[in-house]
């Protein structure tokens, strides 16, 4: 009976120790790390970049003027041409039976006409029958006239010099009077082909400035203007065809090199513009968790002027310069203490 009551002792003894000792420490959950960005750094120029191709100014579809078969094709597409340089023939034999044709009933008209005139001289026949025979032969030479003419349509010309931008039909191909076959690029003034998409389309207006750099090579940007805007979309694509001109016009760049053309003038008159990634909704209202300087977010309203495919445009809640969480913003408690990610190359 002693024995019992001193092993009870003994564990009485054993909890009340472990009750009054201190818990064990719990060790500190590490400062989460959070992808972030400067407000303002390089979203204006990306919401403004677009890509394109050098195009002529001025273009022209060739074609035959006169129908038959493609028989052979002189030059390729990307082809530097000259003025009156030959580019593609037809198949001339029926057009070489044609003109043979005709050439014998002009003939056969003026012999008849030399003989109405013989005797008309005698007054063996009226003056009218006459006139009928000079009418005859003057239609009769217009015709051989004509089949010359169409004989030498069967080898078409560059009208000017330029470049072959497009090969539009192919030997053995029949072809219908001014079905086209080339689109020429004359030598002069290029631009810049492309394609604003609907949601930008209330940025630009034609005068606006911009820079066009080029992927090939790596010479300076030039200067540029936006000439024209299309008025209605690409039904397939819904964007509107635009064209940039080149402030330098002695510049002769390749038809068809890739360009990138960036427009400068609506920076300052626009919101910043923040990734939607970035973008925290709470109570059905857009915020950002900002990053303060002690390292710690706030949740931080902001007025969104509209959403694009760059991300979403603001008008109000944060200065350009400050520091907000870009991505995993659901994670996020307000007061907490994060780590910052390692900074983009924009930002070192």
């Amino acid at each position: 009976m002693s024995k019992q009551r001193s092993s009870l002792a003994l564990a009485t003894l054993i909890l009340l120790t472990a009750a009054c000792s201190p818990p064990s420490p719990v060790p500190p959950q590490p400062d989460k790390i959070v992808r972030t960005r400067l407000a303002g750094d390089g979203e204006a120029a990306a919401a403004r970049r677009y890509s394109g191709e050098v195009r002529g100014r001025y273009e022209t579809v060739l074609a035959f003027r006169v129908p038959g078969k493609l028989m052979q094709r002189m030059v390729d597409s990307g082809a530097a041409v000259k003025s009156g340089q030959p580019l593609a023939r037809l198949d001339a034999t029926d057009a070489v039976l044609q003109s043979a044709q005709a050439e014998v009933q002009r003939g056969l008209a003026e012999a008849e006409l030399m003989r109405y005139r013989e005797l008309r001289a005698k007054n063996f026949i009226s003056q009218s029958a006459l006139d009928a025979r000079e009418a005859a032969y003057k239609s009769a030479a217009a015709q051989a006239g004509l089949a010359r003419n169409q004989s030498g349509y069967m080898t078409l010309n560059a009208d000017r010099p330029g470049v072959v931008a497009a090969v539009l039909a192919e030997t053995g191909q029949v072809l219908a009077a001014g079905q086209p076959v080339f689109r020429l690029v004359p030598d002069g003034d290029r631009e810049i082909a492309i394609s604003i998409p609907e949601t930008d389309m209330a940025n630009h207006k034609v005068g606006d400035l911009a820079q066009i750099t080029f992927w090939a090579g790596e010479g300076k940007p030039l200067a540029g203007r936006l000439r024209e805007i299309a008025a209605a979309a690409d039904p397939a694509t819904r964007t509107y065809a635009a064209r940039v001109t080149l402030e330098t016009t002695d510049t002769r760049l390749p038809v068809g090199q890739t360009a990138a053309v960036a427009f400068v003038t609506k920076a300052i008159n626009e919101g910043l513009t923040v990734p939607l990634s970035a973008v925290f909704q709470k109570d059905g209202k857009p915020a950002l968790w900002v990053v303060a300087a002690d390292s710690t977010v706030r949740l931080r309203p902001v007025v969104v002027q509209r959403y694009s495919d760059s991300g979403a445009v603001l008008g109000a809640g944060i200065a350009s310069g400050e520091r907000y969480v870009e991505a995993g913003v659901h994670k996020l408690v307000a007061g907490e203490k994060v780590r910052l990610a390692a900074p983009a190359a924009a930002e070192k």
